[in-house]
């Protein structure tokens, strides 16, 4: 059986190997779970799965193979025989249950008396004492409420039981093939990571305080410890106005995915092309502007730089002095790039527009040329490459 979901994962297109599948059957004979579907999905779902934006694929596998099992009841009431169920029922019921049984004179009477009321009812019933339905306190039906109860098919809300959440697909929008969001952004920004232990001493160590109380002779001696944090720096710059009012969106949700990503990142802002200043306010971006010189002396080579911007323009506006739309830049914007790319080594430019059509506009290509081809699609895969380009 688990070779068929592991045939359909594989079609599914998530990367799972044989290694995984045998974790899982291995799960499977130590009793992890046993009977019980939805605890079967989230197992295999922990055990195969080693990236979160898979899991819809995953979703979608496993209920295309398991169509149909919900009726699973129906199947093993056909194989064991009734005795045995009965014994099992008795098993678990309490004294008090047992007993209040047996004020309807005994199962037998019970299921008895089931037999008549399902032959005399004509129609669907809700609540009530009497008849079979959902949501009463009759002794027959589903999510109601009596200790004498036979609980039929999956109508009512069985009190708080799971659900098919598999065919939920709670986690449709983290496919690498759907449209970026903030959360599949993070999780792209996540390969960039190089983790530190930076800044005062608030956390908990337990390691250190077992190893100091044990050298101590038992005398009990608390350790604190600096938080681990990504301590990456970022910079990162944004193209804004313009044709770039297409990507505001997008836009947003990447930099609030690297506000929350990276402790260390500073930004700022520039419109077409970068050039001799840049700015932190839009609204005061004419009054309120930080040189460009002033940045690349205040930020060491150890700061990754990303730019985003749409690489649409004129190519005058980065070939030539004064071609920036906005004001009279003394020196080209491919003299300033120039200066970035000799000092930072990790220098990447994101683009929103697809990669196929980076072709139509020749400003992308001597923007290309100038980054030594470093420039990657705004998409879940294109940030991944991005980051790994920069973590190495």
């Amino acid at each position: 059986m688990l070779l068929g979901l592991f045939n359909e994962m594989r079609a599914a297109k998530v990367p799972v190997s044989v290694r995984e599948l045998l974790d899982l059957i291995n799960a499977l004979k130590h009793n992890m779970v046993f009977a019980d579907l939805d605890e079967f999905y989230y197992l295999a779902r922990t055990v195969m799965v080693k990236d979160e934006r898979h899991f819809d694929k995953f979703d979608r596998a496993f209920a295309a193979y398991f169509n149909g099992l919900e009726k699973l009841d129906d199947f093993l009431q056909a194989m064991i025989p009734e005795e045995w169920l009965r014994k099992e029922f008795e098993r678990y019921l309490t004294d008090e249950e047992k007993a209040q049984i047996q004020s309807l004179g005994g199962l037998d009477r019970l299921i008895e008396e089931f037999r008549k009321r399902l032959e005399e009812q004509k129609e669907k019933h809700s609540g009530g004492n009497k008849w079979i339905g959902t949501g009463g306190t009759s002794p027959f039906g589903s999510g109601g409420y009596n200790p004498e109860g036979i609980r039929i098919g999956d109508a009512g809300k069985r009190q708080g039981r799971a659900v098919k959440v598999w065919d939920q697909r709670e986690y449709k929008n983290l496919d690498d093939q759907v449209e970026l969001g903030t959360r599949n952004i993070k999780i792209a920004l996540r390969r960039l990571r190089k983790f530190a232990r930076e800044g005062a001493a608030e956390e908990f160590d337990l390691q250190g305080t077992i190893d100091h109380t044990a050298r101590d002779g038992g005398l009990l001696n608390i350790q604190m410890r600096p938080e681990r944090r990504n301590a990456v720096k970022l910079l990162l710059l944004l193209d804004i106005g313009g044709s770039m009012d297409a990507h505001v969106k997008v836009c947003e949700e990447l930099f609030s995915a690297c506000r929350t990503e990276f402790k260390h990142l500073e930004y700022f802002y520039f419109h077409n092309f970068i050039y001799e200043s840049v700015w932190k306010n839009n609204l005061r971006r004419m009054s309120e502007r930080t040189s460009t010189l002033d940045l690349l002396h205040k930020y060491g080579p150890d700061y990754k730089v990303v730019f985003v911007g749409d690489a649409a323009m004129a190519p005058y506006e980065i070939t030539q002095p004064g071609g920036s739309v906005e004001h009279w830049n003394e020196e080209a914007g491919y003299v300033w790039m120039q200066r970035f790319m000799e000092k930072y080594k990790k220098l990447i430019w994101i683009n929103p527009y697809p990669k196929d059509t980076w072709n139509y506009t020749a400003s992308t290509g001597i923007i290309r040329e100038l980054i030594n081809d470093q420039m990657y699609p705004l998409t879940l895969q294109g940030l991944e490459e991005g980051m790994r380009f920069l973590a190495k």
